[in-house]
């Protein structure tokens, strides 16, 4: 198994590195976050480090790299409080990466894209209608993290909508139905597909799938 220490990380070229330790931790989640301005302009962008943060209140939380350069996802969501979460799925991966290229503020990715917008119930930032789960969420906090000048997004999750053939009657969606991809490293999308699904584990007792 090949060895590489934190020195020899250091020392690696920059696109190597990133690609290196973009991927050592594994698959990530892909998803689009949608923002809407002060001025009505929307905000399109991909991210891979959204994350469940509890169920009761149900809350996620995200990383916003530095702000040493316009973030406008993030300007708008300090601005407005609001942002939508959309799965992203093998369909429109391509559209889907392209929303990680540099446009000006006034530019929205919608527009550079196939991607549609979608707005529900009078809610006012959009979703992306391609997606099959859609999360409506609010602004609730945010952690600067010093070690490398980024910020941790907390957030609760006002709506959720879902294509309704992907629950189960527990409740557990199952993504791998609606083709939802996953992201390994910063630019390589997967497939994954369902293998198996467990019961509860306890003590001493047997794990008892809940597929077989």
């Amino acid at each position: 198994m090949k060895h590489i220490s934190r020195d020899i990380i250091s020392q690696m070229e920059k696109i190597e590195r990133l690609n290196l330790i973009n991927s050592c931790t594994g698959y990530k989640s892909a998803n689009l976050i949608a923002t809407k301005s002060v001025d009505g302009i929307t905000n399109l962008a991909i991210f891979s480090s959204i994350t469940h943060i509890g169920s009761n209140p149900a809350m996620i939380g995200f990383i916003v790299r530095p702000t040493t350069v316009p973030r406008d996802t993030y300007k708008n969501i300090r601005e407005t409080g609001f942002f939508t979460v959309n799965h992203v799925t093998e369909k429109i991966i391509a559209d889907a990466h392209h929303t990680s290229a540099n446009y000006a503020t006034d530019i929205s990715e919608f527009s550079k894209t196939e991607l549609e917008e979608e707005y529900r119930n009078e809610l006012t930032v959009p979703f992306v209608k391609e997606s099959p789960v859609q999360l409506y969420c609010k602004y609730l906090n945010e952690y600067y993290i010093k070690e490398n000048d980024t910020i941790h997004i907390i957030a609760s999750i006002e709506h959720l909508f879902f294509d309704e053939n992907l629950q189960h009657k527990d409740g557990w969606l199952q993504l791998d139905k609606a083709n939802i991809v996953a992201i390994n490293g910063l630019d390589g999308y997967c497939l994954p597909k369902l293998i198996d699904r467990f019961e509860y584990a306890r003590p001493n007792v047997e794990t008892k799938s809940f597929l077989k």
